[in-house]
């Protein structure tokens, strides 16, 4: 079997890649470099002259033949590298007829925790979502931002103790409308500053969170480390981090106690499993990063799946736009003018908080027929948040 073509897919806010063969067989998976997708497209058309006329199920060989070619990385680059791997292993299972968790060494789990994505720019906005999450049997909910999700086109500014006090105020609010059935997973979009971070976490560890993720900006692995030192609530990064060398480094300085592996970031199925290895070894769990579609999820379900240390899955909901679309546009768009689940073969069916396991071969998931027609591909804008003074706010 050898590889024909390689075609990239845009749709909608989404990237996919198809692989195809001169067998018939197809591969189908997403780039996750959502801010920059068309340089992503392009890094797949360059590895294109490399893959026409190998071996497709070859996979750990061209991803290292990939990922070392030029020794360039970045989010298009590795998003490219991405997709090119999720298709590569779409095609090993439906060339085995199998699910590609089969195919890596087989489930560790018949179903996939999940965590429900919420959302408020107020406090009642929050809560109402949070109690929603729980009357569909959800346990957990995430994307919950104690800070409330307010426009980017609306400048910022609050005091310092009234940014904290309010914020930990309402993560007790929250507490008390659900119980303690439902885990809190806290998503602080890296808004923070390292001293800042150490100060919220304390004051909200009495509500038990499950994890903070994203305190501050990713750059500074040494901050991340003072920060979990620090914080007796766990902390959880590495969703705008690459490679497997970038999630060691962490770990070795305890900075994360979860890994946030973007499955269609870091490497695909291949790299997020290498970092999931690399995790167990330092006791630290993963819980894969999945601001994307349908496409996505299937791919990270097949990684949650295989890997002992798996904790938990985030799932948008895919009934409406994109989840980067929702969090990062401004607050004059139409957040239901667009169904992910119309676009594909599948999504998954959760029960009580838990996701059931694709059992088609491969990932277990297809574009509808003309998908690229169907939703035309929008090239995502900038937006940038501003504080009241003109100043960028990190959000």
């Amino acid at each position: 079997m050898k590889i024909i073509d390689v075609r990239v897919i845009p749709v909608n806010s989404f990237l996919y890649v198809k692989v195809y063969t001169d067998e018939g067989i197809e591969g189908l998976g997403e780039s996750g470099a959502w801010g920059f997708l068309p340089a992503s497209a392009e890094a797949v058309e360059s590895f294109k002259t490399y893959l026409i006329g190998q071996d497709p199920l070859q996979i750990e060989h061209h991803w290292q033949y990939m990922y070392r070619c030029f020794h360039f990385r970045g989010a298009a680059v590795m998003g490219a590298i991405s997709a090119i791997d999720i298709a590569l292993w779409d095609i090993a299972g439906k060339y085995y007829d199998v699910p590609v968790y089969r195919l890596a060494g087989g489930q560790c789990r018949d179903k996939i925790r999940t965590y429900y994505h919420v959302s408020g720019s107020t406090t009642e906005e929050l809560i109402a979502e949070v109690k929603k999450a729980k009357a569909e049997g959800y346990n957990a909910v995430g994307h919950l931002s104690p800070f409330l999700d307010e426009p980017r086109s609306q400048p910022y500014y609050m005091s310092y103790s009234r940014m904290i006090n309010e914020a930990v105020d309402r993560v007790g609010l929250i507490r008390e409308a659900v119980g303690d059935d439902m885990d809190l997973c806290l998503e602080l979009h890296r808004r923070m500053k390292p001293g800042e971070a150490i100060d919220f976490a304390s004051k909200v560890a009495k509500y038990a969170p499950m994890f903070l993720e994203d305190p501050i900006i990713p750059d500074n692995f040494d901050d991340m480390a003072w920060i979990a030192d620090h914080s007796t609530v766990p902390i959880a990064t590495g969703e705008r981090i690459h490679t497997i060398q970038e999630f060691q480094m962490l770990l070795q300085r305890h900075a994360m106690a979860y890994a946030r592996t973007s499955v269609c970031l870091c490497g695909g199925i291949t790299g997020a499993r290498k970092i999931a290895h690399i995790a167990e070894a330092h006791g630290a769990l993963i819980v894969p990063h999945n601001p994307l579609s349908p496409v996505s999820t299937a791919a990270c379900m097949q990684v949650a799946a295989t890997v002992e240390n798996f904790a938990i899955q985030e799932l948008p909901d895919h009934e409406g736009i994109s989840a980067t679309e929702r969090y990062t546009s401004t607050d004059r768009m139409d957040q239901r003018s667009f169904r992910q689940s119309d676009m594909v073969t599948w999504v998954p069916k959760v029960e009580n908080g838990f996701a059931l396991l694709p059992d088609a071969p491969g990932i277990g998931v297809e574009l509808v027929d003309n998908a690229e027609t169907l939703f035309p591909f929008k090239r995502r804008t900038i937006n940038t948040r501003l504080h009241v003074d003109g100043s960028i706010v990190d959000q």
